[in-house]
Formats: structure tokens, C-alpha cells, sequence
């Protein structure tokens, strides 16, 4: 089974390199403005999106501009969200007649799903209404996935442009994201769904009676639409609240497989993009073989800690040593580790089992995936943006290393840009660990953790660890639907997604001005050795920005099952 397993994981990591360089291509069409296939049958639709809403396509943006946009149209989006959670009541499409959601939680989802984060620390399905979730979160899937998109491709401008102040243009750059790859995606990726036995309607919640001639509550709405977007645009909140674990959401192994595949493919399609604008396509594969490393060595990590599962059990040979705790069975190890793994590589934040019940070597692994930055493969867009940020850091060190002035493809590096980066790489460090001291240093903090152990301090480190990096996953055991809790992730979510943003239009802004160096003059960037000192550097930061809390959470648990001590 697990060889069965190990197989199909291995057929989808090749189809993901073939989807990821033929999408990519197709990206660097579309926010290059070429003629694509979808060409003569959305141009129009784009067009009358501009002339509608007043914007000139041909406007050349300055960084500083285009971040102000991006901050505008992203508080509007929080005011929105939050305002249509505070008259849910008295809306249609409410059949169950769900009230209006408390203040502190309806920040919280707002500025959650702004960010792409998507944490939920409510039951979804017993708490928000259909219009909710359609007009609210299920339009901020496309929105917030899109304005990411839109900042990695300024970034990217940066380097293909010279001696410029313009590095394009927000608004065309999201209206590209949504209707050329998001909604296209998602339409196709919905009626899979549907195929398969997901839901999509509008109808009340099912009453069946049970076979103990109790009452079951069954619930409905448009989920298969939800879904698509959550997954394409790695937001990850789950229409219901067992998310992919749901039958609605995941009715088949299939669907579970190419949930696996879509909430990759376009992450890692911006490596290809990147290669194919800068018109040096090596350095595209470069950045993606990266990512892809990282991204198996953690996947053969975590189905190593499943398979091997908690030795008390072993043991007693239950399972067979298999660690099935928290999963689902028609799913099994390999499925489950797999979708966790790639969930927190990217920003998608999706579960189909307990993260709570997987084994401490696995929650290290998520934690690790979490924390560095979500660069194997991040986020749509942002995954992309926080690797730049660790080649500009590994092309500085090179550049100190052989006496060199550092560039980055081309571009020479500046105090400015390595202020930049090092805000970047650690500030979301320092503020995950000052807001897990805060919550197990007070009384409605520490009342969160389900058990006072090595567990519960993983579970703060993994929520906080979760909202800055805009995953929105959690160690569902944690007790997080507090004032507290949603206050203090509600700041880390948007702290978190602030602090990449921003800086990232800041240094394209830099780098946009200035001259590429001669091609034969640079350091090359499409090597083993350059491979090697990226992947490098991400570990070095990882270990020394983590791995004291790392020890002291999930090895340290691990060492406690080992030796036969439970919580």
C-alpha cells in the first residue's frame, strides 16, 4: 500500500513539473500582455473592466504608488468583509438563519482572508451564511490570491526592466491574475468537483433521521465553486470545518490527488514565468529545482515519521505501527502526509487529517515549511517573492565571499536592498516568538493549549507561526476562537503579509532604476553550486532562527515518545 502510494506521489510531482513550465509560459503571455488562446474571448471582458472602472492599462506605476494601491484596495476589502459578518442576519441567503458574527472573530476572518491566510477558529458550516461565503470569502480567494500575483510580477519587472522608475501596473496585473488563470482554473477545477460527488447549491441544510432515530444536521451550499478557489489560490479555508477531511469537500481519493496538484501548480509556475520574462528560461528551472528539493526532502521526512508512527503503538502492533490517528482511512498515510506537507510548503493552509495528531517529527517538518517563509513553493505570487528575498541574501554573501560587488542577475546590490531583505527574512522571527511568549505568559493565552506540555507550546509556535506566514492551517486542538487569539493572529496575519509586500515593492522600486551589468561578468545563477548555496542559506536561517523552539516543541516531544511518555 505504501509502495502504491509512494508511486503515485512520485507520478505527481512529474505531472506538477510539466503543468508548472506549461503554465508558466502561459503567465509570462499573460502579464506580458501577448495574445494567448483565451485572447479574443476575455481581451473584450478586460477592457470593459478598465473602461468601467476608470483605469488607464498604459500607466506605468512607481513602487510607491502601486503599494498604496495595494493598501487601499486591501483595506476596503477588510472593511467590506467585516461590515457583511456584522449583517449576515439580516441578509438573503442565510436558510439556517445564522447570526451576526461577534466583533473579534469577524476581524479576524476579515483580515484572514485578505491576507490569503484563510484561518478559521469557528465551525464554518454552523456559523457563516451562504452570502457570506460567497460575496465575503469566496471573492477575497480571488482577490487576495490575485493582488499577490500582481506584486510578484512587479518584482519580477524589476529585474527584466532598466534604468526605470515603473515597475507596471496593480490594477492590470490583478485583472490579468483573475480573469486569464484564477477564474478559467477554477470553472474547470469546480466541475471536477461536482463530477465527483462535491456539493454546489443554494439549498436548506438536510434533516435525516438516524438509524438510532436521532437527528442529523447535513449541511449544504455552494461548495464545489469554494473549493476550486481555496485550493488554485492556496487559501486553504474549508467550506466546512473538517475542510478537505469532509466528503462534500474531498468526496474521492482523485479529488484528494488533484487537490494535492492544484494548490501546487501555480505557485510553482512562477519560476517558469520568472524564467520566461527575464528571457533565460535555466533561470526559471533553477529556482524551481530549489524549491522542489526542499519540497521532497520534507514530504520523505514526513512519510518516514507516519509510517514509522508512535512506537507505543508500534509496540503493540496497532496498525501496524502506522500512525492512522486523526486520519482518514479511505485517504491512509501517504495521501494525508502528502496534503499536509504540501499544504504548508504552500500557503494554502488545507488539511485532510489532524495536524494535531501527526507525529512530532511531522508537525517539526510543517513548523519548518511554515516558518522559513513558505518558499517551497509559497504562496501564488508571495511564495515566489520571499525566495527573491533569500537569492538576493545568497548572491550578497557570494558577492562578499569572492570579493565581488553583489548583484543578482545582473543588478547590483545596495545597503538598500539588503535592509530590505534582512527585515524581511527576520522581523516575522522576532514577532512570531514575542507573541508566543505573550500567549503562554498570560491566562488567556495559556488557557488555548489542549494540554499543558511540549504539545501545547507546538501549538502557539504552529498558530503564530501560521498567521505570519498567511498559511492559515493549525494544530486544530488549539482553542483559538478567544478575543485573545483572534485579536493577536488577526494582527500577525496582516503583520505578516505587510512586512513581505511591502518591502518587495520597495526593492523593486531600487533595483528597477538601475543598469544590468554584462551577462559574462555575472556570477552564474543556473548552476549545481549556485543550487547549493541557495538551498544552503534557507537551511542555515531556518536552523538558527527555529531550532531552539524547534527543540524545545516537537524533538523534544519526539524524544519523550521514544522513551514511552505520554500527555
Amino acid at each position: 500500500m505504501l509502495n502504491t502510494g509512494l508511486f503515485q506521489t512520485a507520478v505527481l510531482l512529474f505531472l506538477l513539473t510539466i503543468f508548472a513550465f506549461l503554465l508558466g509560459e502561459y503567465m509570462a503571455k499573460v502579464f506580458a500582455g501577448k495574445h494567448t488562446l483565451l485572447s479574443p474571448i476575455l481581451l473584450p471582458i478586460e477592457k470593459s473592466l478598465y473602461k468601467t472602472f476608470g483605469i488607464d492599462p498604459d500607466e506605468d506605476m512607481t513602487w510607491q504608488t502601486f503599494a498604496v494601491n495595494f493598501l487601499i484596495f486591501s483595506l476596503i476589502g477588510i472593511a467590506a468583509l467585516f461590515f457583511l459578518q456584522q449583517i449576515q442576519a439580516y441578509l438573503p441567503l442565510n436558510p439556517e438563519g445564522f447570526k451576526n458574527i461577534k466583533w473579534d472573530s469577524a476581524i479576524n476572518t476579515a483580515i484572514s482572508f485578505v491576507t490569503n491566510t484563510d484561518w478559521q477558529g469557528y465551525k464554518s458550516e454552523a456559523t457563516m451564511s451562504y452570502l457570506t461565503h460567497i460575496l465575503g470569502m469566496g471573492l477575497q480567494n480571488f482577490l487576495s490570491a490575485a493582488a499577490a500575483m500582481a506584486v510578484a510580477i512587479a518584482l519580477i519587472n524589476a529585474f527584466v526592466r532598466k534604468n526605470t522608475l515603473g515597475i507596471g501596473n496593480f490594477w492590470v496585473y490583478l485583472t490579468r491574475s483573475i480573469i486569464y488563470i484564477l477564474l478559467p482554473l477554477s470553472i474547470i477545477l469546480s466541475i471536477f468537483f461536482i463530477s465527483q460527488g462535491s456539493i454546489d447549491n443554494l439549498r436548506p441544510y438536510v434533516h435525516a433521521q438516524t438509524l438510532e432515530g436521532k437527528e442529523q444536521i447535513i449541511a449544504q451550499g455552494p461548495a464545489a465553486s469554494q473549493i476550486a478557489i481555496k485550493n488554485l489560490g492556496t487559501n486553504g479555508g474549508g467550506f466546512f470545518a473538517a475542510n478537505a477531511a469532509h466528503p462534500y469537500e474531498n468526496p474521492t481519493p482523485l479529488t484528494d490527488y488533484i487537490s494535492i496538484l492544484s494548490f501546487l501548480i501555480i505557485a510553482a509556475a512562477f519560476p517558469f514565468t520568472f524564467g520566461a520574462l527575464m528571457k533565460d528560461r535555466a533561470q526559471g528551472w533553477t529556482i524551481f529545482i530549489a524549491m522542489m528539493l526542499f519540497f521532497v526532502i520534507g514530504l520523505g521526512i514526513v512519510l518516514w515519521s507516519e509510517s514509522h508512527g508512535n512506537p507505543l503503538l508500534t509496540k503493540l502492533n496497532i496498525y501496524n505501527g502506522v500512525n492512522m490517528e486523526g486520519k482518514e482511512v479511505r485517504l491512509g498515510i501517504t495521501s494525508s502526509a502528502a496534503f499536509a506537507n504540501s499544504a504548508t510548503a504552500t500557503a494554502t493552509g488545507a488539511s485532510s487529517s489532524s495536524y494535531g495528531s501527526l507525529m512530532p517529527l511531522t508537525g517539526l517538518v510543517l513548523i519548518f515549511n511554515i516558518a522559513i517563509g513558505e518558499v517551497i513553493f509559497g504562496g501564488v505570487g508571495s511564495g515566489f517573492i520571499s525566495m527573491m528575498f533569500y537569492i538576493i541574501l545568497t548572491m550578497f554573501l557570494i558577492g562578499l565571499s569572492i570579493g565581488r560587488s553583489p548583484e543578482a542577475y545582473g543588478k547590483k546590490l545596495s545597503s538598500y536592498e539588503m535592509i530590505m531583505t534582512v527585515l524581511v527574512l527576520f522581523t516575522p522571527c522576532i514577532a512570531r516568538f514575542i507573541l508566543s511568549a505573550i500567549a503562554l505568559s498570560t491566562d488567556a493565552g495559556a488557557s488555548g493549549p489542549s494540554i499543558a506540555s511540549v504539545h501545547g507550546l507546538s501549538e502557539v509556535l504552529y498558530a503564530y507561526a501560521s498567521a505570519i506566514g498567511n498559511n492559515g492551517s493549525s494544530f486544530a486542538s488549539l482553542k483559538s476562537d478567544t478575543t485573545f487569539y483572534n485579536l493577536t493572529l488577526a494582527f500577525a496575519m496582516l503583520f505578516g503579509r505587510l512586512i513581505t509586500i511591502i518591502p518587495a515593492l520597495a526593492i523593486a522600486g531600487s533595483i528597477a532604476q538601475k543598469n544590468s551589468s554584462p551577462t559574462n561578468t555575472r556570477f552564474l545563477t543556473t548552476t549545481p553550486l549556485f543550487i547549493l548555496a541557495l538551498t544552503s542559506v534557507i537551511l542555515i536561517i531556518g536552523a538558527l532562527a527555529f531550532l531552539p523552539t524547534l527543540v524545545l516543541g516537537p524533538i523534544l516531544e519526539n524524544l519523550y515518545l521514544l522513551f514511552g511518555k505520554t500527555f
